[in-house]
């Protein structure tokens, strides 16, 4: 009696997965990323905006810690301008010219333009919107069937971003391994709850267990259009969850549609 396989999705499972050449690949990817960026990536510009001392005065160190000596006090009234971040650590440069370490504490007390007081959870949205690369992770169902997924994300402008997708489809017969490039189009990149939209191009192998008779192993160009939101968590982290609707087309006549549901997490630098 033989077992024939109908789709070449149908028994999604295999037992040697290349789950961890997918996973290098990506993080190869995040190294060239993180190698266009500054050398120290703490180090980083922030968006430079001019703060107002409100305390009866702003201690500057040279160095990020309390072990370096203050070298320079700003005055109540006067501004300083926000150069450089380093974990809770500023550098900020005064009216005269000098330049020397703040910690955070101290610049929570200090004036915007607008006359509002800075806080912390205000500096971190700023990084939020300065956000340049994505890195991601999630676990979803494609078709019914456990899905790890992994992805790059580069943004081309305030509203438009680049993906590099990864992926793998386990299940109790056959394993699928799928990889797509999306461009992504998120109108309200400005908020913390962010809505975005998709649509892609990539491919996928299906692999059946070798037990199986008549089982052939299926390799399809793959498209994708997906609906998802981000959710800024604070720090550098987002939360996502996205719905994909994926065509593949195993033949010149035929194709097949699937669909997943992904949630994970993003760290963004």
């Amino acid at each position: 009696m033989q077992v024939r396989v109908k789709s070449p999705l149908s028994l999604p499972h295999r037992p040697r997965s290349p789950l961890s050449r997918a996973l290098v690949f990506v993080l190869a990817l995040q190294l060239l990323a993180s190698a266009a960026l500054p050398a120290n990536a703490a180090d980083a510009p922030a968006n430079s905006e001019r703060l107002q001392v409100a305390e009866p005065y702003l201690e500057l160190r040279t160095g990020p810690g309390r072990g370096y000596p203050v070298y320079f006090v700003v005055e109540r009234a006067q501004w300083v301008a926000v150069e450089l971040r380093r974990t809770d650590w500023y550098r900020v440069r005064a009216e005269g010219g000098q330049v020397g370490w703040v910690q955070r504490n101290q610049l929570e007390s200090t004036l915007t333009a607008a006359g509002s007081t800075k806080t912390f959870r205000e500096m971190l949205l700023d990084d939020y919107l300065l956000r340049r690369v994505e890195f991601s992770g999630g676990w979803g169902r494609f078709k019914g069937e456990p899905m790890l997924r992994l992805g790059l994300q580069a943004r081309l402008a305030d509203t438009l971003g680049a993906e590099l997708t990864v992926g793998q489809v386990q299940g109790l017969f056959s394993g699928t391994d799928f990889w797509h490039v999306s461009l992504v189009s998120e109108p309200w990149s400005d908020r913390r709850f962010s809505p975005y939209f998709a649509v892609g191009l990539g491919q996928f192998r299906n692999i059946p267990n070798s037990s199986l008779v008549d089982a052939a192993i299926t390799d399809a160009k793959l498209a994708h259009a997906s609906l998802g939101v981000r959710w800024h968590l604070g720090q550098r982290f987002t939360a996502r969850l996205d719905w994909t609707l994926y065509t593949a087309f195993v033949a010149d006549t035929r194709s097949t549609e699937y669909r997943s549901l992904t949630a994970g997490l993003g760290f963004y630098f």
